[in-house]
């Protein structure tokens, strides 16, 4: 029985080696897929009731087979003046922030994400710039990745509930629950809201003559970045915008752009969706939300933004649940 134990065992780690080396590659489309599923499905929902869940499915994925196939042409267009803008943006912000008297802990952090960041997006973009294909494929990964958890999210979610052990069936409840929470926080909430405002940004900056188009696109990724962040937001973007604008004489165009952002990105739209978008700290508290999206990032990349948060609110949840049971195992010694 011990042998045939430690074949299953090998069995199963050769099968695990494998399936890990066949997804890591295209790992960031399934995980964007997951993403953009999880923030659509509740319209899906909506629209499945009157069309079908195939037909459903199918329109949203040909509306994002479309963005796509935009987005590739934008990018094989604009990605090197992209590039340098949000290099140039990056510089100055992190300049600024070195500035401040921060602990020297913290200034070694901030002073590594001015080293890395850049670094990553330069690895970023030139191996996609030399390798369109590979975007073309990724991209094709993850619109059928989308298709397939529209139409069979609800099996899936029965497959993952029957999969749940039955000695720690609330235990792995709780952490589904945690992780759906963060999720519904930080992607239906902040990260959607966070996209509106970046294409907001993007468009008054290219409008109102402050950069490029290329320039305009970083000014909305930086805000899409902002945004998630406690403490930052897009007003530090447009206000940016409009102090360049100012300084270079345009005082009606700075004016123009003052009240655009007020109203469309920050802080009038954080009034009127603050009771909708649940808290900003994604479950945790601020600091600890900082740390996961940043230490996120730093090991997993621009999909770590998404991971660091959850993998830290899982954290909380068995944390609070190994409190919850010394507890009781303290109660139960003092009884008796």
């Amino acid at each position: 029985m011990e042998i045939e134990a430690a074949v299953w065992v090998a069995i199963s780690l050769v099968v695990l080696y494998l399936v890990w080396e066949t997804v890591s590659p295209i790992l960031s489309p399934l995980i964007i897929a997951a993403t953009l599923a999880y923030i659509l499905y509740p319209f899906h929902e909506r629209l499945s009731k009157r069309f079908g869940n195939r037909l459903s499915a199918l329109t949203m994925t040909g509306v994002l087979t479309i963005l796509t196939l935009l987005f590739i042409i934008g990018y094989a267009l604009w990605i090197n003046d992209v590039k340098h803008s949000l290099a140039h943006y990056i510089e100055v912000f992190f300049q600024w922030l070195l500035g401040f008297h921060l602990p020297q802990a913290m200034y070694e952090l901030v002073q590594r994400l001015a080293e890395d960041i850049p670094r990553r997006l330069e690895e970023y973009v030139l191996g996609y710039t030399y390798s369109l294909p590979k975007l073309t494929l990724q991209a094709i990964v993850m619109v059928f990745t989308f298709y397939g958890l529209l139409v069979n999210t609800r099996a899936i979610r029965e497959e993952v509930y029957a999969l749940l052990p039955m000695e720690n069936r609330e235990l792995a409840a709780k952490l589904l629950g945690s992780a759906g929470r963060t999720l519904h926080n930080l992607l239906r909430g902040w990260l959607a809201v966070s996209v509106l405002k970046g294409s907001a940004i993007a468009l008054g900056f290219y409008l109102f003559s402050v950069s490029s188009a290329g320039g305009a696109i970083a000014a909305g990724i930086f805000t899409m970045v902002f945004e998630l962040l406690p403490v930052l937001g897009g007003w530090m973007i447009w206000l940016a915008g409009a102090v360049y604008l100012f300084n270079s004489g345009s005082l009606l165009a700075a004016l123009m752009l003052s009240a655009y952002g007020f109203v469309l990105v920050s802080p009038m739209p954080d009034y009127f969706l603050r009771s909708k978008l649940g808290k900003r700290e994604t479950g945790v508290n601020s600091l600890i939300s900082l740390v996961g999206i940043f230490g996120g990032y730093i090991a997993f990349g621009f999909v770590g933004i998404i991971i660091g948060p959850v993998a830290l609110s899982l954290l909380g949840t068995l944390l609070d649940e190994w409190k919850k049971t010394k507890e009781a195992r303290s109660r139960a010694g003092t009884s008796s």
